[in-house]
């Protein structure tokens, strides 16, 4: 019951925050206020309250009244839209750098992804992106062999490669597919994201196709936890989902 209470109130101040009620840099209530209504002990107002800082929402300091860093960020797949564009659609600042661009035979998992052949040539990219200056997801993605030249023209700090070969080389991603799961982090990825080694991070892993069918690339994603939340809407009406090649594959 103390860990489903705690929850609840996590959730209320997560909605209050999200939709203005306490705005960016205001404070909220006081440890004994929110006890006083929720009618709960202090503890568990504190055990809320330290999930909400653990996401980045509020901040971490004790002793103090908590104060709101930032508002809730969602990302949704209802449309295929690129990191890029998502984040400058919330408003955020962002920011990307790639550090490593390496061209080299795809191995058998990542040619079954691109639906080629396994030895076949691909463009391997490591890349960190930021948000509001805050280093929030390491990028690794591996770009078919007809891709490549595109990418590899591209400078460090393109903030978005899918956008900017959509615009010079016409190479349009029209079908994806998302596959969601979680990781601990490793060595790099503790070290690009700031976090302990074996923190737990949000990764998600994408096939992008062309309108044709052809596979773009295929990426794996990796979010610092309480960084960004990912909104799925379905209903009960709708057909179940396949997974299918090429152009038919949504996500």
């Amino acid at each position: 019951m103390g860990a489903t209470r705690y929850r609840e109130i996590a959730e209320s101040l997560r909605h209050a925050i999200r939709t203005g009620t306490y705005p960016l840099g205001s404070r909220l209530p006081s440890e004994t206020d929110l006890a006083t209504r929720w009618s709960v002990s202090r503890g568990t107002v504190r055990q809320a309250v330290a999930l909400l800082a653990s996401e980045g929402l509020i901040g971490s300091r004790q002793g103090a009244r908590r104060v709101v860093l930032r508002q809730e960020r969602r990302q949704s797949f209802q449309q295929l839209n690129s990191f890029a564009q998502w984040a400058q659609a919330m408003g955020c600042e962002v920011t990307s750098r790639i550090l490593t661009r390496t061209l080299r035979p795809a191995t058998d998992e990542e040619a079954e992804r691109l639906d080629a052949e396994p030895g076949t040539g691909i463009l391997y990219v490591l890349r960190l992106r930021h948000l509001d200056g805050e280093p929030v997801m390491v990028e690794r993605t591996v770009y078919a062999d007809w891709v490549a030249p595109a990418v590899l023209e591209l400078p460090e700090d393109c903030v978005s490669i899918m956008d900017s070969i959509a615009e010079r080389a016409d190479i349009v991603a029209h079908y994806g597919e998302h596959l969601i799961d979680a990781v601990a982090a490793g060595s790099e990825d503790a070290r690009l994201l700031q976090v302990r080694r074996a923190s737990p991070l949000l990764r998600q892993r994408h096939l992008s196709y062309t309108a044709a069918g052809r596979a773009i690339e295929w990426t794996d994603d990796r979010y610092r936890a309480g960084s960004v939340v990912f909104n799925v809407m379905n209903s009960a009406a709708a057909a179940p989902l396949e997974r299918r090649a090429g152009p038919d594959v949504t996500g």
